[in-house]
């Protein structure tokens, strides 16, 4: 099983609906596909149709301080299609804090959980929570590559930077073959001189910015 996240850590930059989106497509080709959702806020959850993961969920799995009673096996839902969900909850808000207070293995508790459901899927797909805590450096070093989505705003040039700086920390310590899919432009408007202006910048800079860019969808923005 590959694993791809889908992380920034900046927030409104279209993480969830580029998850979801990306495994239904992938799904639909054939392909068995784990959605994992470690954003708190559970957006993906949500916009998988599941309101209420009650006691199932990843942070049951993931544990805080002490590890987590849930096998991971148990906390996975069936969404049809080859399409399949480890559910967030509030919840996971206790583990980032549960995490920081462990001794040893805590970067490497996701990795853990994926790794015993790895023969049932061809591919994970991470939604990321928009922050640098405990369950984002477990996303990273559970990941195989990383797809950073992005608006086109100068301003986000020095986050993006940041961040790829993190990445560069996670691979000399933790996880070395990890790699950069790319940053995918979002709510991009080709119309406006600012988001071309802003793809120019990030590409002179030696970004890797994807060609394929995302336009701006208002049902989309109504889903998530």
């Amino acid at each position: 099983m590959k694993t791809l996240a889908i992380a920034n850590q900046k927030g409104g930059v279209g993480k969830t609906a580029t998850a979801h989106n990306l495994g239904s497509i992938l799904a639909g080709e054939g392909l068995r596909v784990l959605l994992v959702d470690t954003d708190p806020q559970a957006s993906l959850t949500q916009a998988c149709g599941v309101r209420d993961a009650g006691d199932h969920s990843l942070a049951e799995v993931l544990g805080g301080a002490t590890p987590g009673h849930l096998p991971m096996t148990e906390a996975i839902l069936d969404l049809s299609g080859g399409l399949s969900l480890a559910p967030a909850d509030i919840s996971l808000a206790a583990t980032e804090l549960g995490l920081n207070s462990r001794l040893a293995g805590r970067e490497k508790v996701l990795k853990k959980a994926l790794n015993s459901v790895a023969g049932a899927y061809d591919l994970a797909l991470i939604d990321c929570h928009p922050s640098l805590g405990w369950l984002a450096v477990n996303v990273l070093v559970a990941a195989d590559a990383v797809l950073i989505p992005t608006q086109a705003e100068e301003v986000a040039l020095r986050g993006l930077r940041s961040f790829l700086d993190t990445i560069d920390a996670i691979r000399e310590e933790q996880n070395e073959t990890l790699e950069i899919l790319g940053i995918l432009i979002t709510f991009y408007d080709a119309r406006l001189l600012h988001h071309k202006r802003a793809v120019e910048s990030m590409r002179e800079a030696g970004l890797p910015v994807l060609d394929v860019m995302i336009g701006r969808s208002v049902r989309v923005g109504a889903c998530f």
